[in-house]
Order: structure tokens, then C-alpha cells, then sequence
């Protein structure tokens, strides 16, 4: 390990590129002065340097300034902003063949922009990893993303290249090795050196920003290597998917055993809960739930009051659809509740009831069963389940004690050092709970103290699913958040979040344990939201 981290600073004293790389030049008439360079021809010298160890760049290419729209972000949505001439330098750490006779390294891409703000930023991956992603920072970045500010940005594969969730590479020890924890330090002092030298003079700031998969690299980073980042921004982290899967896997079988059978005994999943049993289970959760945050508008902003009780829509006598039976009524208060062992100890946080729990025609569908594949793969059709020994095989699992960040909460090198860390989790995330992370934050503020409070923030996103999307203000920025913070002391409040549909509207996100309260005025505008406690 030690001989591939060092190829990053052996790489400072081999390149032989010129100081001062890239200066501007007068724009051309009618051009602005962003995308203009008075040496374009370094970029492409980066193509041929040899370097030391096994790090190899394949290809260094100038890209040219994009138009509002025309470039699609890591959830393959259009970026709204423009995004600025850049380097993009593409190459391969420790490239060989492995398990399998496979071919294995950590695939990189580096995006330099001609204007460089001086900070350096990590993008974090998504599911198993297994390909490189645009490197344009967009994860909590509201419309314009880091590469658009003038931040040097990188990306990697985490060192194998497959389907998002293709787990073979496991059978290789490095490949697996490198995704559980160590490509984040390998490519980011990689890039740390490869962007310094470009530029001809030291980063200025170093951050790291994902979702999910990315998520759980970005607390690993604060974690293990605390010294890389100044400031960090994690969304919705796959901290414990093995834990997070078996909670899946245990509410799947509760509601299996609500769902009408076929002709060999079988679940009919499909079934469980029909269209207007959703409609009546959404409407009873507003009924209870909405109000709490002053405005009935169909969001719960007030997540930490609303103790919605599926049992006041259970029907008196016979089933019909102004009603839910025992058995479905029985089935989510279990799968809500979570997972216990035989001893009754929760194995699994419990999942937050929200409006997107009903969603069964999106791409990751809610938490009620719809008889498509769901999170974790196929619909089970599964009756029973032994949590013990389920439970017992994760905790043998060394891919799953390496991946877990939900344990470590001793941050203070991190913390000592000035890094600052925002979190953020939608409250429909189908696949890992919202409660989940936020009890990490809440164990990590005990383990840190006072520290805790000038180094960390939580914001619960009411409506949002996995990392976006769903009945939600799913667009904001703590990106600026965090670097306000790490630059400028100014710790984050409220952060103004919006959403194009159903019709353009803005609100105020909150950190925890705020919400936001409508106090008044036109409901679309952010200025009639205050942030007040839970109970006031």
C-alpha cells in the first residue's frame, strides 16, 4: 500500500511541465475571457509524460465550454449551467490482471479547468462503482456544478470496471481491497499531485462530495483519512449494506404475508397493495401528518412529530378500498419498525413513514411492495426469514466490515484539523433509512463533543428518495455550504432548496433538528418558511 500511495509524490518531482501552466489570455472579441489559454498545447503534454510506479495516463484532451443544458450529470440529468474549457486527463493506477484473468486497475479522469479556482474536488461513485464518471462535482451542487465554479475535479472507477451492480469483482482481493476503502486515498493524492503541478502552485482548498456509494467513500474519507479534505459533503451513505439489505429483505416477508396466494401457496406481490390502497395510505399520512408544519401542501416538513398510525385506516369488518385489512396494517408496522434479533435487539433503524413510500412507477420504486424488482433485485416471494443466522453471515462478511462506516465515529484529527462534514438524507429513500444516518450523526456528535457543532450539520430532505427525485425540494446547494464554512467560518443555516414540478417553488432546508415552518405568504416562496424546533 504504502509504494502505490507514494507514486503520487514521486509523480510532483516527474513531471517536467512548465510552472504557471495555464494563464489567461485577452478573450477574443465577442468571447469571454473562461475557456481562453495562452499554452492549449499543455494540456495535451500531459498525454505523454512517463510516470513513476504504475501510473499511467491514457489520454489528456482539451474539452471545450458547454452550452446550458447540453451535459448530463451522474444521474443523468441535464446540468443546467455552462461549463467552462477544461483538461481532461484520463489514466490508470496499478493496471493488471487478476482473479479470473481479468484486467484490474483504478480507472481515473481529472477535469482541469482553464480558470481554476485553486480547490480540488473528490467525486464520489455510485452502487459498486465499476466505471468513471463525468468529473463535473454535481452531487449536492444545486445548478452549477464544481467544475463550473473552477474547482479541479476527479473521478474514479474505485478499481474495476462492470455493471453498477455486478459484484464478481469481489473474487480479487486488490479490486476488492481498492472499493472498500483505499482507491479514495490512492486517487485523491494522485490527483492532489497531478493538479498542483498542472497549475504550478499548491491547492488551496481539498474537498470530496457523493451520494450513496459515494456517500459512504465521503465518510470514509473523514473516517480513515482525515488529513485529505478540508470539508466534505455526504448524501444518503450506503454506511451498512448488508444491514440495510437484510432490513429490505425482512420487510419484503412481512408484506408477503398480507399478499393474497396463487394456486401452489405462492405471494402474489403484485397484489399486496393496490392502486387505491396507496392513495388511501398516502392520504391517511397527510391526514395525520401533513398540518404539522403549518401548511397542508402534501409535504411533511415536520419529519419529527409525524407518528403516523397505519391502524387508523384498518377496516371494521370486510376489506374494501376506503380501508386496509389486519394483514396489511400488521405488515407495515413490523417492516416500518425494523428488524430484531431473538433477543430483541434492533438489527436495522427503523424507516421513516413519508409520501414517497407509495411511489411505484419510478426507476427505484417506494417502500411498499409493487411486485417489480425492488432495491435490492427480483420481488421475493420469501414467507419466512432467519434474522440470526442472516445477521451472523453479514457480521463474517470482511467486504461488509470494510465498507461499514456506521461504526467509526471518533472524528477528532478531523475535527482538529478545521474539516468540516454536511450530511443529507431524503426521507423516502427506499433503500437505506434516513433514520439510519441521522442516528450515526446524533452518535458521532456524542463521541465528539462539542466539537461536533463546529464541524458537522444534518439536513433531512421531506419527499426526496435515493439521493433525488420524488414529491421533494430536491435541489440545493451545500456545496457552497461547506466551503463557505471550511473558507470563511460561516457555519450553514437554512439552505434554500426548489423544485421545478408541479410548479416552480422554493423552501428553506433545515438543519436538524429544525424544519421548515410556513409562517405565512405565498407557500411557493422560500421567505414564508422559518426553520423552528420539532415541538414548537
Amino acid at each position: 500500500m504504502r509504494t502505490r500511495l507514494a507514486t503520487a509524490l514521486l509523480l510532483l518531482a516527474a513531471l517536467t511541465l512548465p510552472t504557471a501552466v495555464v494563464t489567461k489570455a485577452p478573450a477574443a472579441p465577442g468571447a469571454s475571457a473562461a475557456g481562453q489559454s495562452s499554452a492549449p498545447d499543455q494540456c495535451a503534454l500531459l498525454a505523454r509524460l512517463t510516470l513513476p510506479g504504475k501510473v499511467k495516463i491514457t489520454s489528456a484532451e482539451r474539452v471545450a465550454p458547454s452550452a446550458p443544458g447540453t451535459v448530463r450529470n451522474g444521474m443523468g440529468v441535464l446540468v443546467p449551467s455552462a461549463l467552462p474549457a477544461y483538461c481532461k486527463v484520463e489514466g490508470m493506477i496499478d493496471e493488471r490482471t487478476g482473479a479470473g484473468g481479468k484486467t484490474y486497475g483504478i480507472g481515473f479522469a481529472l477535469a482541469l479547468p482553464d480558470d481554476w479556482s485553486g480547490r480540488f474536488l473528490v467525486q464520489g461513485g455510485g452502487g459498486l462503482n465499476g466505471s468513471v464518471g463525468l468529473p463535473i462535482g454535481a452531487a449536492a451542487a444545486g445548478d452549477v456544478p464544481a467544475l463550473a465554479r473552477g474547482f479541479a475535479v476527479m473521478s474514479h472507477d474505485s478499481g474495476h470496471r462492470g455493471q453498477v451492480f455486478d459484484p464478481s469483482f469481489m473474487a480479487d482481493q486488490r479490486a476488492n481491497l481498492d472499493f472498500s476503502e483505499s482507491a479514495v486515498r490512492t486517487v485523491t493524492e494522485l490527483g492532489k499531485a497531478l493538479t498542483a503541478r498542472y497549475y504550478g502552485k499548491p491547492i488551496n482548498h481539498s474537498y470530496m462530495a457523493g451520494c450513496s456509494t459515494g456517500g459512504r467513500e465521503s465518510m470514509l474519507a473523514s473516517q480513515r483519512y482525515p488529513e485529505l479534505f478540508d470539508g466534505i459533503v455526504v448524501g444518503a451513505p450506503a454506511m451498512r449494506t448488508g444491514d440495510s439489505n437484510l432490513a429490505i429483505a425482512y420487510s419484503q416477508v412481512q408484506f408477503n404475508q398480507a399478499a393474497p396466494r396463487n394456486a401452489h401457496g405462492v405471494p402474489i406481490v403484485e397484489r399486496i397493495f393496490s392502486a387505491a390502497d396507496r392513495k388511501l395510505i398516502l392520504g391517511g399520512l397527510l391526514a395525520q401528518c401533513d398540518g404539522l408544519d403549518g401548511l397542508k401542501d402534501g409535504m411533511i416538513e415536520n419529519v419529527a412529530a409525524c407518528h403516523f398510525k397505519p391502524v387508523a385506516l384498518q377496516c371494521k369488518g370486510r376489506k374494501t378500498d376506503q380501508c386496509l385489512s389486519a394483514a396489511q396494517v400488521g405488515a407495515m408496522e413490523r417492516a416500518f419498525a425494523g428488524p430484531r434479533d431473538k433477543a430483541g435487539y434492533p438489527l436495522y433503524t427503523p424507516v421513516p413513514y413519508d409520501t414517497g413510500i407509495v411511489t411505484a412507477d419510478s426507476f427505484i420504486p417506494g417502500y411498499l411492495p409493487t411486485g417489480r424488482p425492488g432495491p435490492i433485485g427480483p420481488a421475493s416471494r420469501d414467507l419466512a426469514i432467519d434474522l440470526d443466522k442472516r445477521m451472523n453471515a453479514i457480521r463474517m462478511d470482511a467486504g461488509q466490515r470494510l465498507t461499514d462506516t456506521y461504526t467509526w465515529t471518533n472524528l477528532n484529527t478531523f475535527t482538529d484539523r478545521g474539516g468540516k462534514i454536511v450530511f443529507y438524507h431524503g426521507v423516502s429513500d427506499p433503500w437505506f433509512s434516513a433514520l439510519a444516518t441521522l442516528d450515526y450523526w446524533l452518535r458521532a456528535e456524542k463521541a465528539n463533543g462539542a466539537a461536533w457543532a463546529d464541524a458537522s450539520r444534518f439536513y433531512l430532505v421531506p419527499g426526496m428518495g435515493h439521493c433525488g427525485g420524488g414529491n421533494a425540494f430536491d435541489n440545493f446547494d451545500l456545496l457552497s455550504a461547506v466551503v463557505d464554512w471550511v473558507e470563511q467560518g460561516r457555519a450553514p443555516g437554512p439552505v434554500t432548496a426548489s423544485r421545478a414540478t408541479p410548479l416552480p417553488a422554493a423552501r428553506p432546508l433545515c438543519p436538524y433538528p429544525t424544519y421548515a415552518h410556513y409562517k405565512g405568504g405565498t407557500p411557493e416562496k422560500a421567505e414564508s418558511f422559518e426553520c423552528r424546533g420539532p415541538l414548537e
